[in-house]
């Protein structure tokens, strides 16, 4: 075991009179009441949107597939050129889906219950995301537990972390990403302890050797050493398999596993018994143990994608055609920054000086502070001050700081592609933020260590930061950020249900996030059906439309909804093809076009048909200076300016109600006699 006087975390009572302060056990109690509260936040469930990504990246994909509904299949999964692996998304999302279809019709049946609705689809997913997220629970105790480390303090500040309650429970390829990661710290952190004490117990034996005086006795000391267990390809099938699930799930996890893997590979070096031999022997067992999860994967691919099928193995037309290899792709697509500046360009420090505090707040800042010690000390060469390289201190360090880098080298960078580095953080930073911790450093010299210590008197401060930074954004990105597309889908599946068989449904949206279209439940269009009468097949015609405006000006938003109301009333007064046409938009955005729309004389009829709360949309924050009100009717093509002055109640009601995301229905004056609305 590695000696745990060298860079142990202590907690300490600040209220105990002592040298050094009395050692105090942290209850577990908040952090079961906050493992509850992420299981209760799943299921409620949160409706917050936080990128198009925890839907089009997973539950579109799998529910097309498996439920067999109409959907909008991203790019990323063509079969042309697909860059993203269906095997982890299968997995999280399709299993819980497939249980759901099997189970639904014999409720159904029995009991008149159909539980196939958007709520299920949505939650039984995010529930298995939220059960796998435990498992970065388990992997964080259990290094703490391998080295002796204060695991308490560590499980409440990662539980508490909206990073985990939020990110931890959606679909997000970046959250199983952050599951993988840790169970690869787990592995690698076990391996060093195990390695440590079996060379220790070597080093030992071996020194006794050399010493003994009498054959017998190195005679029995040889025995003893043989009978050494062997650690030096300890866990070696299992972290190989783990680093190639995680890079078939996301390519970039090459960044996270690099660091364990380095380490692992590197378990002893410098001992008198371990030497390049066992680590050019490890690359070799490494490479060799990850073949079968390669082959596995590429497999999956394969077949899925239709590169390979079963009659071209029966035939032995096989050839490096028939296998695709979704990582290399995806590194292949990324290459390319005319690919990336579609997504957004971003400067390489975003993720330091912005994405970090915004994920982390206090944590974040505090590990770019220790990131900068660390620079300063190594530039003026106080190398026994910086953490050792085969110390678990000096995994966690080169975890989150390589990953880090490395990401800040391309230019579109997202928060969430961080979420990896959570379980390092939390375990390097977390208990200088309790009231009652300390700062700690550490020095090394041959076989003994001084530990020194030394109050903080900010941490009431930065743990009170760290509460209200949590509740604030769990809530923001639980439930506000375009939190008002979940209600708005689920009303539209309920208006599919109930519209008649021949209308169709347009839906235009502003500033509002892509439309999941899964949730609606629709027939897939691609299929077809056969008329008994006719003896023809005809194919399903397509019900729901969905049409996305960004964050284009509102005239454009009007010239769209006019070119979309002439098409549908030519095919209402042709075809008899009645029609329903919608506009979604955040609430702040109401009254600007209503002003749109009567300075240009538009000739359509819009009337608000339901406002869905809560709803903040980033692209269109509610105005808390200079608030309109067009209540009224408008007469001289303007509206009035309210103030906090003049109607405070009003003024306050009228910034309340931005917090929305209406839903308008647009009209024609001489459809009206048409509609079956």
């Amino acid at each position: 075991m590695q000696r745990k006087s060298t860079q142990n975390f202590i907690e300490y009572d600040p209220n105990c009179k002592g040298a050094y302060g009395c050692p105090v056990r942290l209850n577990l109690v908040p952090y079961w009441f906050l493992a509850a509260l992420r299981i209760v936040l799943t299921l409620l469930p949160q409706i917050g949107y936080i990128h198009p990504d925890e839907y089009f990246q997973s539950l579109e994909v799998v529910a097309g597939d498996i439920l067999d509904v109409e959907v909008a299949r991203p790019w990323e999964f063509n079969t042309t050129f697909p860059i993203r692996s269906v095997a982890l998304p299968y997995i999280t999302v399709g299993f819980p889906l497939a249980i759901l279809k099997s189970v639904s019709p014999l409720l159904d049946f029995w009991f008149g219950i159909n539980i196939l609705t958007p709520y299920t689809i949505v939650i039984l997913p995010r529930l298995v995301s939220c059960l796998l997220s435990f498992v970065a629970d388990y992997c964080l105790y259990r290094i703490c537990y391998c080295y002796g480390q204060n695991y308490r303090a560590r499980l409440i500040t990662f539980a508490s972390s909206y990073v985990v309650l939020v990110y931890g429970t959606r679909t997000f390829s970046n959250m199983t990403e952050m599951v993988l990661t840790s169970i690869l710290l787990c592995l690698v952190a076990d391996c060093m302890c195990y390695s440590d004490r079996v060379i220790m117990q070597d080093d030992f034996l071996s020194d006794k050797y050399d010493k003994a005086a009498s054959p017998v006795e190195r005679v029995k000391l040889f025995k003893m050493r043989n009978a050494l267990p062997s650690h030096s390809l300890t866990h070696c099938l299992a972290v190989a398999s783990v680093t190639v699930i995680g890079i078939f799930n996301r390519p970039t996890f090459i960044a996270f596993a690099f660091p364990p893997i380095f380490f692992w590979l590197h378990r002893g070096l410098g001992s008198k018994n371990i030497g390049f031999g066992h680590f050019h022997l490890r690359i070799l067992t490494f490479v060799l143990a990850a073949l079968p999860a390669v082959v596995l994967f590429i497999l999956i691919d394969s077949f899925y994608y239709g590169y390979l099928t079963k009659a071209e193995i029966g035939h032995l037309e096989v050839s490096l055609n028939n296998f695709v290899v979704t990582p290399l792709n995806f590194l292949r697509y990324n290459s390319n920054s005319q690919n990336l500046a579609q997504h957004g360009l971003h400067p390489r420090y975003l993720h330091f000086l912005v994405n970090l505090p915004l994920l982390y707040n206090v944590l974040g800042i505090l590990s770019m502070l220790a990131f900068l010690r660390m620079v300063y000390k190594g530039v003026h060469k106080q190398w026994s001050d910086l953490p050792r390289i085969q110390s678990i201190i000096g995994l966690m360090t080169a975890s989150f700081i390589l990953p880090v880098g490395v990401l800040s080298m391309f230019p579109h960078q997202e928060a969430r592609f961080l979420i990896p580095v959570t379980v390092p953080i939390i375990f390097l930073h977390s208990q200088r933020i309790r009231h009652s911790s300390t700062t700690e450093r550490w020095t090394e010299r041959g076989k003994s260590a001084k530990v020194f210590f030394m109050r903080s008197s900010n941490g009431n401060i930065m743990l009170t930061l760290w509460y209200l930074f949590n509740i604030v954004l769990t809530v923001f990105y639980g439930f506000l950020h375009q939190g008002g597309v979940y209600p708005l889908m689920d009303h539209f599946n309920q208006e599919m249900q109930t519209k008649p068989r021949l209308m169709t449904i347009h839906v235009v949206t502003s500033h509002t996030y892509s439309l999941p279209l899964s949730l609606l439940q629709l027939e897939n269009s691609k299929h077809s059906v056969f008329d008994r009468e006719t003896g023809h097949r005809y194919k399903l015609a397509k019900q729901f439309f969905a049409y996305e405006m960004g964050s284009r000006p509102l005239l454009e938003v009007q010239k769209k909804l006019e070119e979309l109301l002439e098409s549908c009333e030519f095919k209402l007064q042709n075809k008899k093809l009645d029609y329903r046409l919608y506009l979604a938009l955040p609430a702040s955005l109401s009254d600007e076009f209503h002003i749109t729309i009567y300075n240009s004389s538009s000739k359509f009829f819009h009337t608000v048909s339901r406002v869905f709360y809560p709803h903040i949309s980033t692209e269109a924050l509610p105005k808390l200076l200079g608030q309109t009100d067009c209540s009224q009717d408008i007469t001289e093509g303007y509206c009035e300016k309210e103030t906090f002055y003049n109607s405070p109640l009003k003024y306050l009601t009228r910034f309340i109600e931005q917090f929305g995301l209406v839903l308008i229905r647009i009209s024609a004056p001489r459809a009206l006699k048409y509609s079956q609305y």
